[in-house]
């Protein structure tokens, strides 16, 4: 009966995303896992160390920007363990660890940037930040795998100078789409205009298709500049009132 309770006592089983690190007396004798193992009631003792992917919620962030600007700015963390006995012994509780350095790493590189730099270039601040963090990690048997800024809050006036800006942008292009239009269409005219003075037959039947037009409205009057000739048009056409 006494060695039946010692080989229950001996045998351990760590599924297959768990590790056991093993001491002996207080001494790291190995790592197990994953299946069946035994170890010697009390005088080993194990730590379980999980090995997949694990989420860290980035609390939000008061950061400063290089510009002076305060915003607020969560994220959210992946990381998985690769080295279980570094996980251990290197440090205390890689957790936590993971999660305040995350903390550190998040202010420390958004307020290196602009504000609009952070607004609109996620994806290199995620990159970098990921860097950073894995200097850190990598010797405590943590591989960081994504990072993820997720929101970013700003005061009540800044969303203001924002939404002024955007404007003023919309306004802007419009602008330029104007002009752009505007000197495309003299470019076709001022093409046109050496055409019909290299060509006075195609200036003629162009006066006559404009009068033809012109005279497809009611109660017109058409003013020529010379009585003899009215089929050249210098002026306007103008709608009479009844």
């Amino acid at each position: 009966m006494f060695f039946f309770v010692l080989a229950l006592l001996s045998i351990r089983i760590t599924r297959q995303y768990d590790r056991a690190v093993i001491f002996r007396l207080g001494r790291l004798t190995g790592i197990k896992g994953p299946g069946p193992f035994f170890i010697l009631p009390f005088v080993d003792q194990i730590v379980r160390v999980d090995l997949r992917i694990r989420q860290l919620d980035v609390p939000s962030q008061s950061v400063i920007t290089r510009d002076n600007i305060s915003v607020d700015v969560d994220a959210i963390i992946y990381y998985h363990v690769t080295d279980a006995i570094k996980a251990v012994v290197e440090v205390e509780n890689y957790q936590g660890a993971t999660a305040l350095i995350a903390q550190t790493m998040l202010r420390d590189v958004l307020g290196q940037n602009e504000l609009d730099m952070i607004l609109s270039d996620r994806e290199a601040l995620n990159r970098k930040i990921q860097a950073e963090l894995e200097i850190v990690t990598t010797p405590w048997g943590i591989q960081v795998d994504i990072v993820t800024i997720r929101d970013i809050a700003l005061p009540e006036n800044m969303l203001r100078v924002i939404a002024r800006q955007a404007e003023a942008e919309r306004e802007r292009r419009a602008r330029v789409i104007l002009a752009d239009g505007e000197y495309q269409a003299s470019e076709r005219m001022s093409q046109a205009a050496q055409l019909y003075e290299k060509s006075p037959t195609a200036l003629k039947l162009r006066e006559f298709q404009n009068l033809a037009e012109i005279a497809k409205g009611k109660n017109l009057i058409i003013v020529t500049d010379r009585m003899d000739n009215p089929g050249i048009m210098v002026g306007c056409a103008k709608a009479l009132e009844r």
